[in-house]
């Protein structure tokens, strides 16, 4: 997966997740399953972007960007701790 797949990635979850947060500014309400979906959009959106930061790092570094891989959901979501 290269950056631009990466950036295309991350703007369908934002799709999604714009979609979702309309949905529930009109008043509609989400779902448990919607509330759910968010919070894993979140954890994916993290994702996306800690590997494109990897890669620019392995690529400022004089490294391969295509070693950079994604790093689970703990670890994204708690490495600024």
């Amino acid at each position: 997966m290269d950056d631009r797949d990466i950036y295309d990635r991350i703007s369908k979850l934002v799709d999604e997740e714009h979609t979702l947060f309309g949905r529930h500014g009109q008043g509609e309400g989400l779902t448990n399953d919607e509330e759910q979906r968010l919070r894993d959009l979140e954890v994916n959106l993290d994702q996306c972007w800690d590997l494109l930061r990897q890669r620019r790092a392995r690529r400022h570094a004089g490294e391969s960007p295509d070693d950079a891989s994604v790093r689970d959901a703990d670890t994204v979501e708690h490495y600024q701790q």
